[in-house]
């Protein structure tokens, strides 16, 4: 190992990438079943089995298995569910297989908590919906909201996707431009994270009292302390609660996890070994900073190794493109603060980086979660500095029932 590598500055300024969630509750309500049935039972219409069929969906996941029939059916859900396990699908078919074939502009409204995660579920709507007319559109920060205006004014789409902060602004416009009065299905993806935000939370609520009593809401998330689902049941009614695993319990299957126990001052040659070694397909290295992911950038790219930096202050269409190259794998590494950490789904990585250990526990696994996607094995890596990091090692190891092994560097250089 080189004793030359640079050590990647410290910054006193934190990336606002939302506010902390509560701790994770270590007990909750657990669903399990049987045996997974196949998409045909679902009572979906023909035009999405073809689109499920030629996403690649050979079967449901559990929470599949668990929502899809009550969603279908107009049903409160309240679900948490792992990373990688197709929630998104759950309420995207969802909706597309109760929407009438002449449903209104502004039929369903979708909230997240960030843009990336904005245009992955109206990407997916997209996919699943290939088959059928239904027009669907996301908006967010970072673009002038005039375009919004005009876009949503000359292309009403059936499904909005939206970030609460640019959604709202959008229905006090005058005059309006959102036709509230026509949603009938209201989702929130990633509901922990946009909840725990005062901000956010203010404006979902602002946002709720627009809309039509009689409506479905749908809220979903990997991680969800019991703080959490109380605010989240004050906008529902009637639901069905859906908890696929408890947290105690919440473990990629097929994800390998290490820790590696070093000083800051070899994080980057350690680093730099993992990604000589080339063992994946495509890597993310999550870092805790904006400023110390892109010194890290700029010098792993000084040194040779080729990767992209996506970060919360890029501009909007520069985010967009990152984003979508690697999605299509055009760069094997990303450079990334927590921005990604959550619902991001990238099917070709399979290797978590953990640069900086997270400051919370269940961002431990919505990170590797991006590494452990249904039915995918992956391999998740945490470097271990300080006595912090040991301590948060230790409370991940504790809250998620798992075992994060040692990493055997020189053996695998071998």
């Amino acid at each position: 190992m080189s004793n030359q590598e640079e050590e990647v500055p410290f910054y006193d300024e934190e990336e606002n990438e939302g506010n902390q969630t509560a701790p994770v509750q270590k007990h909750a309500q657990s669903f399990n079943t049987g045996g997974h049935s196949s998409f045909n039972d679902f009572s979906l219409k023909q035009d999405l089995l073809r689109s499920v069929k030629e996403a690649g969906f050979e079967r449901p996941s559990e929470v599949q298995h668990q929502c899809i029939p009550n969603a279908i059916h107009g049903k409160d859900v309240l679900c948490q569910a792992k990373a990688g396990t197709g929630k998104t699908a759950v309420f995207v078919l969802s909706v597309l297989n109760q929407l009438a074939e002449d449903a209104k502009p502004f039929s369903c409204l979708v909230l997240c908590h960030t843009r990336e995660l904005a245009f992955q579920i109206k990407n997916e709507f997209k996919r699943l919906g290939k088959f059928t007319n239904f027009k669907v559109k996301a908006v967010y920060g970072g673009v002038e909201e005039s375009v919004d205006i005009h876009t949503l004014k000359t292309k009403k789409p059936h499904i909005l996707v939206a970030t609460p902060g640019r959604c709202l602004s959008l229905i006090k416009a005058k005059p309006a431009v959102i036709e509230t009065q026509n949603i009938e299905y209201f989702i929130v993806d990633e509901c922990d994270r946009v909840l725990s935000s005062n901000k956010m939370r203010s404006d979902v609520q602002n946002i709720f009292y627009e809309l039509p009593r009689k409506k479905q809401v749908m809220m979903f998330s990997g991680t969800m302390s019991d703080e959490s689902k109380k605010t989240c049941r004050k906008f529902l009614q009637d639901q069905m609660e859906i908890f696929v695993e408890d947290n105690s319990k919440l473990v990629l299957h097929g994800l390998e996890q290490y820790h590696i126990k070093i000083e800051e001052k070899q994080k980057i040659s350690v680093l730099r070994q993992l990604l000589d070694q080339g063992n994946f397909n495509q890597v993310i290295i999550f870092v805790n900073k904006q400023d110390r992911a892109k010194y890290l950038s700029k010098y792993l790219t000084d040194k040779g190794h080729d990767n992209a930096f996506i970060y919360r202050n890029l501009d909007q269409s520069e985010r967009t493109k990152i984003y979508s190259e690697f999605k299509e794998g055009k760069n094997r590494v990303l450079v990334a603060t927590d921005l990604v950490g959550r619902g991001i789904d990238i099917e070709r990585v399979n290797l978590v980086i953990n640069f900086d250990m997270p400051q919370i526990t269940e961002d431990y696994m919505h990170r590797v979660g991006r590494a452990g996607r249904f039915e995918t094995k992956g391999q998740a890596i945490s470097f271990i500095s300080t006595k912090e990091d040991e301590k948060v090692l230790a409370e991940i190891q504790s809250t998620f029932s798992t075992q994060i092994k040692e990493y055997n560097l020189k053996q695998e250089a071998q």
